[in-house]
C-alpha cells in the first residue's frame, strides 16, 4: 500500500473533469508491479474502484466522479489523503447483487459476459450499478442477461437500453 497527500485538480478534458495527481515514484511502482487496477481509500474513509491514467506527459492521476467530491465536499485546491493498493477482485470493482444472482441462474449469460473485454465488463458493471435503487439495476440487470443471450454475447447499446425500457417488474 502506498499512501501519498494530493491536491484536487481540474483537466481540461471532454472525457474527465477531475483528478488527484499521483506522485512519480508511487506510479512508477505500480506500473513497474504491472498492477493497473487499484483500490483507493480518500482520507482513510472511502474507498473506490480506479486505475491510474497517464496525462500522455509521464505524469498520472486518479480520475475523481462528481459523486465523490460532492460526498467529500471537494474543490479544485482540496488536499485529500490517498492510499491506494492493488485491486484484487474479479472484474476491478464491486458486482451488483443483482448482476450476481441473475449469473449464478443463467450460465449462458455469464459465459458471453465473460468474452467482453475487461473494460466492457467494468463499464457495464458500472452501468447496473448506478442506480440507487434496486429495481432500475434489476431491470438493468435483466436486460443485460437478455441481450447478451439473445445476441451471442455482441453488444449494441442502442437495443439493451431500449430493452431496459420495455422490461416490466
Amino acid at each position: 500500500m502506498k499512501t501519498f497527500e494530493t491536491t484536487l485538480e481540474e483537466i481540461d478534458s471532454s472525457l474527465w473533469g477531475y483528478h488527484f495527481p499521483v506522485p512519480t515514484e508511487v506510479s512508477d511502482y505500480f506500473r513497474n508491479e504491472k498492477i493497473k487496477r487499484l483500490i483507493c481509500t480518500i482520507n482513510g474513509t472511502m474507498e473506490i474502484h480506479s486505475a491510474l491514467t497517464s496525462k500522455g506527459d509521464g505524469t498520472w492521476y486518479i480520475t475523481v466522479s462528481k459523486e465523490v467530491r460532492k460526498k467529500f465536499n471537494l474543490k479544485t485546491g482540496s488536499k485529500v489523503t490517498l492510499s491506494l493498493k492493488e485491486d484484487t477482485s474479479k472484474y476491478g470493482m464491486a458486482v451488483p447483487e443483482e448482476f450476481k444472482e441473475l449469473m449464478e441462474i443463467e450460465p449462458e449469460a455469464l459465459d458471453y459476459f465473460h468474452t467482453l473485454t475487461p473494460g466492457k465488463q467494468r463499464s457495464l458493471l458500472h452501468w447496473i450499478g448506478q442506480p440507487k435503487s434496486v429495481d432500475p439495476r434489476l431491470k438493468r440487470a435483466l436486460a443485460l442477461v437478455e441481450h447478451l443471450k439473445a445476441n451471442q454475447g455482441k453488444l449494441d447499446f442502442k437495443l439493451l437500453h431500449q430493452l431496459v425500457k420495455d422490461i416490466v417488474i
